[in-house]
């Protein structure tokens, strides 16, 4: 996590914030894609590792299921990008940015964090993530060393996600003895449809998420875009903090729920400190970035609020209802909450520009951790 930190003021000032920015929008059109090819499988199919992790048999089929159903949507994807490339001329004007962005999905496809983290084996996860930011940090100085250079940064990006995707599959293969089985058509279909609550939970939110980046590129401009993801940068070092311990947590409390208040008591403590630390270090964080926007510590306040708003959709939809197999209800809750962040995304980004963005976002998460809460709270009554 800290690595992308240390080359960014270093991008910033070699690309300047419009070729950053202009990286970014591409990166936001691919990342609709990212969550169809995952298609849930970084709980459904932990979850299921998690459960028969002693079953060779049932690991098999898992992985199975898990390789088809990806290469399909994979394929799907890169038909649809490309029809959208084409068809869009600002896209177009910038096909070979958004060509380089693409074999990111490809990695990001392969990548079996699903299965390190249903057997409880995280230094896999470490050492190829660490390899994949290792790699892509010393690239970033060797080779980007003028504004025309931008170019490289998503192929390096690419290049190192699939690099990562294709040692984990070895390592699947050759360690643990995964065989890939030729399923039937019936298998995939129902696997498919049993995915699709939260399937749906997690794609939902990026039409909040990634849609408040990808509007301020169409509504205003680049820079404005390179901006507004070097400050999200920071709050989503944050959100990666939460992420992980919330997925190193999921396995566990799949298989000890009584340790559920403790954990929830730890995720919000280290959420208020994490907006606390945001919000006290401001002037150090633009100094570094070299950010001078007038509504720069407006945009970074508001965002740093939405992290506790995140955590406790973390806390009790991840952990608690998705853990007691209640997908349905937290696929509900997502679908309103991102729904409504998705419509005022336009009237919010259109008439307060970047503010509105990040207003969008973090209401956003705040509809959604509020609204999973008081269904907790009904529960338990």
């Amino acid at each position: 996590m800290i690595l992308p930190l240390i080359t960014l003021p270093y991008v910033l000032r070699v690309l300047g914030f419009e070729n950053y920015g202009t990286i970014v929008f591409a990166a936001s059109l691919i990342a609709y894609f990212t969550a169809l090819t995952d298609f849930s499988f970084k709980y459904t199919a932990t979850r299921d590792v998690a459960i028969f992790k002693d079953s060779p048999e049932k690991l098999n089929l898992i992985y199975s299921k898990v390789l088809t159903i990806k290469a399909i949507f994979l394929l799907l994807s890169f038909i649809i990008i490309t029809i959208v490339v084409y068809s869009y001329k600002p896209f177009y004007e910038n096909r070979l940015i958004y060509f380089l962005t693409v074999p990111m999905l490809l990695g990001q496809a392969l990548f079996p964090e699903w299965f390190f983290q249903g057997i409880e084996k995280m230094k896999y996860i470490t050492f190829l993530n660490l390899g994949i930011k290792l790699f892509f940090t010393i690239c970033i100085f060797i080779f980007i060393k003028k504004e025309t250079d931008y170019w490289i940064f998503p192929l390096l990006q690419s290049a190192g996600f699939v690099g990562a995707g294709l040692v984990g599959q070895f390592i699947l293969v050759r360690k643990y003895k995964l065989k890939f089985l030729w399923l039937k058509p019936r298998i995939i279909v129902q696997t498919i449809k049993g995915n699709v609550p939260i399937f749906i939970n997690q794609f939902v939110p990026t039409l909040y998420n990634n849609t408040s980046t990808f509007l301020l590129g169409i509504l205003t401009n680049n820079t404005f875009v390179g901006v507004f993801n070097a400050i999200k940068i920071i709050i989503n070092f944050c959100v990666s903090l939460i992420e992980i311990l919330s997925r190193v947590f999921f396995p566990f409390l799949n298989r000890k729920k009584h340790a559920f208040l403790r954990y929830k008591k730890l995720m919000l403590a280290v959420s208020i400190i994490l907006t606390a630390l945001c919000l006290v270090s401001y002037k150090l964080v633009f100094w570094y970035l070299n950010i001078q926007d007038d509504n720069a510590f407006t945009i970074l306040a508001i965002l740093a609020l939405g992290l506790i708003g995140y955590t406790l959709y973390n806390i009790y939809g991840v952990n608690y209802f998705i853990i007691n197999r209640q997908d349905k209800l937290v696929m509900k809750n997502t679908i309103i909450s991102s729904m409504i962040g998705f419509v005022l995304a336009f009237p919010l980004i259109f008439y307060f520009g970047i503010i509105g963005a990040a207003l969008n976002l973090s209401l956003s998460r705040w509809m959604m951790g509020l609204g999973l809460f008081y269904k907790y709270k009904k529960r338990i009554k």
